[in-house]
């Protein structure tokens, strides 16, 4: 079965990714999800959407050096970007992984952690079943997601601003990152997959970039929207200059700064239950 291109990253996709929303958007949020596991005893930890290794390296530096952490994405292209951040002999090994159907035994985590991965999974229900089979007894999953689009005003601009340049069907990149944040929707999955103790926090932080530019740089070249524009015969160039243009009036073009808002969710699997 053909892949949704929207879930494609690859290519020259991971490094913009990395460069350019990297320290923007991903960090505020992987230095959040990471504290939250503190206080936990932790041997082995499944890393889910692992991307750039932006969160894994936090763990790695925020966890014993005795803990195995095993990244994995569906995009290799990503961990390979993510290798180069760590030294020889730290615990961290890479593999390629559907999160809907993880190639592990039950019960092989203390936690399962994923930043800003669940929204691309189609079938979540079993993205959630499957984290809950590989967690031992008491194990923790860890997660977070993007609150709604209106919540992040750097994604509803360029969301509304690329599809100005198509006469139809424009690009529908920015509507799968930001589909997970009904909580209701989210506690539902939790617990039909098997979850207890099932908390939620929303955290709004600063959105800053060196400039609306370069921003407008990731929010094109960081994702699949990129290469869908060119193939379709829209220069990716012109899209950064509006989309540019766009975020630098409403909140500055050198520096640019925002605020975005996410909801991170933990849960226990309980130990009573396999």
């Amino acid at each position: 079965m053909e892949r949704d291109r929207n879930v494609l990253f690859q290519g020259a996709i991971p490094e913009n990714y990395d460069r350019y929303l990297g320290p923007v958007i991903f960090e505020p949020y992987a230095e959040d999800l990471v504290l939250r596991l503190k206080d936990r005893k932790l041997e082995r930890i499944l890393e889910i959407a692992c991307g750039t290794g932006i969160v894994t390296r936090r763990l790695r530096d925020a966890l014993p050096a005795t803990t195995e952490i095993i990244a994995t994405d569906l995009n290799p292209d990503m961990f390979e970007v993510a290798k180069v951040k760590f030294r020889g002999g730290e615990k961290v090994s890479w593999q390629q992984a559907d999160a809907s159907a993880l190639p592990f035994p039950d019960q092989s985590f203390d936690a399962v952690v994923c930043q800003f991965g669940f929204m691309f999974v189609p079938d979540k229900a079993a993205a959630m079943r499957e984290a809950h089979r590989v967690l031992r007894a008491g194990g923790v999953v860890l997660f977070n997601v993007w609150d709604s689009l209106d919540a992040n005003p750097f994604a509803e601009i360029a969301h509304t601003t690329i599809a100005s340049f198509f006469d139809r069907d424009p690009p529908r990149f920015y509507e799968i990152p930001f589909n997970l944040h009904d909580s209701k929707l989210v506690r539902e999955l939790l617990q039909n997959a098997g979850f207890e103790k099932i908390e939620s926090f929303v955290e709004t932080k600063l959105c800053r970039s060196k400039s609306a530019k370069e921003f407008a740089t990731g929010l094109v070249r960081g994702n699949p929207v990129g290469a869908e524009a060119t193939e379709r015969g829209v220069n990716p160039e012109d899209l950064i200059e509006a989309v540019a243009k766009r975020l630098a009036e409403r909140f500055g073009a050198t520096p640019f700064q925002s605020t975005m808002r996410a909801i991170a969710w933990r849960a226990v699997k309980s130990k009573s239950r396999d």
